[in-house]
């Protein structure tokens, strides 16, 4: 999709919204000054969404749920976070301890963990969760002072990970996909990577932006020579695809995914890590087709791939590369237990029964919708895997008892 295509699309910014994109871009035109009018593409994206009290997921707005720019798993349907609890009361009848959740969106996983875990007589010691976003976590703490007492007293947030190793659960649902990554192109000549810079030559006046509707930013991507970090990790890509990659491929190397998965692997003395997101084993993910990489803004419901307009006030992710997160996590002494699609691992924690114990028929033809959602390979079903991490803990996990794609990896 080309950027004028992606506008053409798009529903049109407010005044509110206009003003906060142009704060934002504010706040990268300065940092481009100091850098000498370049930064990565992965300085850029932590800017956009994480600059404080700018960034998309640090400033005010509703991201999530059918209001927002993205609908998640649990806001998709409880049935999520129903079979997400069971995987959960299987590890924490083994480890004890508590559940730490990453990134709780609205609390809508947590608001139904919660009380099937009391349901089944598991209850975790502390349901904590680390937020980023202020308003998020504002919205959480509203939505969860509606479960009854005994449960809402379990609930505690975080503003960092704890210095302790925990037993118990972590939870990490649809958060690797937002860590800043880098952009690179394949070039005859060899590796480059994309930055962003100052486009001097397309001056955009406000009365232009009013005109378009969606704040173009005047950014532009500007190719420069990989640096060694970057060659590497790409020439274990390269050795890992099915075939040469044609001159001109553009995709994503996140090279912060092992420290992320490291600092996790710290934080666990004994149970499971549990990460749920879009991704692919890297021989999929770095396919010679998939030439154009797989970054994807998010904005009022709709998908498009200009990271430059809307900044600040839209979403940009890119998919998980999950052999690269199974290496992290080996590399820092956790076993990898588990590796299936979003489809099958809700499938091995019950789905259809919860689908099929609905108190009345209305009741489970809305389930069935929803459990289509999240199963069906053209939904949510193929395209989100999961992956168990453990640590000290050898018992079966039920959500990798129908599929295990390791080999993959």
């Amino acid at each position: 999709m080309t950027a004028s295509a992606a506008r053409s699309i798009l529903p049109p910014l407010s005044a509110e919204e206009r003003r906060h994109s142009e704060a934002v871009l504010a706040r990268i035109r300065t940092e481009l000054a100091a850098a000498g009018g370049w930064i990565s593409f992965e300085r850029f994206m932590e800017l956009a969404l994480y600059a404080p009290g700018l960034g998309y997921y640090s400033a005010g707005s509703v991201k999530i749920g059918p209001g927002g720019d993205f609908v998640t798993a649990p806001e998709a349907s409880r049935l999520f976070g129903c079979c997400l609890a069971r995987q959960c009361a299987e590890v924490l009848r083994v480890s004890g301890g508590q559940i730490l959740e990453l990134g709780a969106g609205t609390g809508a996983l947590a608001a139904v963990i919660l009380p099937e875990l009391a349901a089944l007589g598991v209850l975790p010691e502390r349901y904590a969760i680390l937020e980023v976003s202020a308003d998020l976590a504002a919205r959480q703490r509203q939505r969860l002072a509606q479960l009854p007492p005994p449960l809402r007293e379990r609930v505690s947030w975080l503003q960092r990970l704890p210095e302790r190793p925990v037993n118990g659960v972590l939870l990490a649902n649809e958060v690797a996909d937002a860590l800043p990554c880098r952009r690179v192109r394949w070039r005859e000549a060899g590796l480059e990577e994309i930055g962003v810079s100052l486009d001097e030559s397309a001056p955009v006046t406000a009365a232009e932006q009013e005109a378009r509707g969606s704040a173009r930013s005047a950014l532009c991507e500007r190719p420069v020579a990989a640096d060694a970090a970057l060659r590497r990790a790409w020439d274990e890509i390269c050795a890992a695809v099915p075939g040469p990659l044609p001159a001109g491929y553009t995709s994503e190397v996140c090279l912060r995914l092992p420290a992320w998965i490291g600092s996790l692997a710290e934080c666990l003395q004994r149970g499971l890590l549990l990460i749920c997101d879009y991704g692919l084993p890297r021989r999929h993910y770095y396919h010679p087709q998939r030439v154009q990489g797989t970054l994807r803004c998010h904005f009022r419901q709709l998908a498009h791939d200009d990271p430059y307009i809307n900044v600040g006030v839209q979403d940009i992710s890119a998919w998980v590369d999950f052999t690269a997160v199974a290496e992290a996590a080996t590399a820092a002494g956790l076993a990898l237990s588990g590796f299936a699609t979003q489809a099958a691992f809700l499938l091995g924690l019950g789905i259809e029964a919860r689908v099929a114990a609905a108190d009345s028929d209305r009741e489970q033809v809305r389930l069935a919708g929803e459990a289509r959602r999240l199963l069906l390979p053209e939904e949510m079903g193929e395209a989100f895997k999961a992956m168990a991490l453990t640590r000290d803990f050898a018992a079966p996990l039920a959500g990798f008892e129908v599929q295990d794609l390791r080999h993959l990896l």
